[in-house]
């Protein structure tokens, strides 16, 4: 068993919220699912991108941006990307280069996310994080 580190308080975190902790080396994303904690790692299965700048749902966590979603509990993955939709008329070279970005990107499998166990310990939430 690894050793236990505070990565905050109970009062540090809204419910439906989210927080990047630093523990070391390692960074991850605390998120309040109607008061239970779970701790996934910071970055993005499909992208690499900072999974605290999307918006967390229940347990579901999408990513900003491809849309990628990731159950918390277990760090599932949950769905392909999904391209943000552009609205309006595109010049034709912006056009080609979405739609061959987008033929790429279906091609870029999207991973689970590595999850670390959470405890409450009075009012610190700890996890194994290192």
């Amino acid at each position: 068993m690894q050793e236990l580190v505070e990565v905050g308080k109970l009062g540090d975190i809204a419910l439906g919220g989210m927080k990047l902790v630093k523990a070391g080396d390692v960074q991850v994303v605390v998120c309040n699912c109607d008061g239970n904690y779970y701790a996934v790692s910071r970055r993005c299965g499909h992208m690499n991108s900072p999974l605290e700048m999307g918006a967390l749902d229940g347990t579901i966590l999408t990513c900003a941006m491809h849309h990628a979603q990731f159950d918390v509990t277990t760090g599932e993955a949950l769905n392909r990307p999904i391209p943000e939709y552009f609205g309006g008329t595109l010049p034709d070279e912006l056009v080609n280069r979405l739609i061959h970005t987008e033929m790429l990107m279906r091609h870029i499998s999207v991973c689970d996310i590595r999850t670390f166990p959470v405890k409450l310990r009075q009012d610190t939430i700890e996890g194994e994080v290192e």
